[in-house]
């Protein structure tokens, strides 16, 4: 006796599910002998190539966001030390100028979890560690970012590393009143490396 139409049917069903079941357990197998081939970096060494001595030129807006256009320079040392095997280090700074002279520390902790490094910097004017920037570098360029109180307003801040060399780099911050929509440089610094 021949089968009915909707035996039929039903049969050709079962037949395509089990034909996609398969083919979905040869896809997972497949899936579990590849590797993972895509490189993965670890940002814990971002800041290696800073370890040393550096000699350092400054450029510093006086009063940011007022529409003031007065800068001044100063010259001046820094040394970075590597602090828990890289996932830390320290910058000290010294500078002096027409406007004065400058000590500064920057501490930089690395954050696995997130993958990014917290910049926080002090003066010895107040000895305070500020609001870090939280960021990385990405292919020898690095960008980090927060949000701030400045002379009693919330601003946001952007500090880029670039032109990052073995003796050398370039770094710029930002500031912007406006949520993001215009930003404002007011501290524009060049490293040279030295021996000590």
């Amino acid at each position: 006796m021949a089968p009915s139409m909707r035996q039929v049917q039903t049969i050709s069903v079962i037949l395509a599910l089990l034909f996609s079941l398969a083919a979905r357990a040869q896809d997972k197998q497949t899936a579990k002998g590849k590797k993972d081939t895509t490189p993965q970096v670890d940002h814990q060494h971002d800041f290696d190539w800073e370890v040393g001595d550096w000699k350092v030129h400054l450029r510093r807006l006086l009063h940011p966001l007022t529409g003031s256009k007065a800068w001044v320079e100063f010259e001046g040392t820094a040394h970075v030390r590597k602090v828990w095997n890289g996932r830390a280090n320290l910058l000290e700074l010294e500078l002096t100028g027409p406007a004065g002279h400058i000590e500064g520390l920057s501490l930089r902790l690395y954050n696995p979890q997130s993958e990014r490094w917290g910049v926080y910097f002090a003066t010895s004017d107040d000895g305070t560690l500020g609001t870090p920037m939280v960021g990385h570098f990405e292919n020898g360029r690095g960008e980090f970012s927060d949000r701030e109180l400045f002379h009693g307003k919330m601003v946001d801040l952007h500090f880029v590393f670039s032109d990052v060399t073995k003796k050398s780099f370039h770094g710029e911050q930002s500031f912007s009143a406006d949520g993001g929509k215009s930003w404002e440089t007011n501290w524009i610094e060049d490293f040279t490396r030295t021996e000590r």
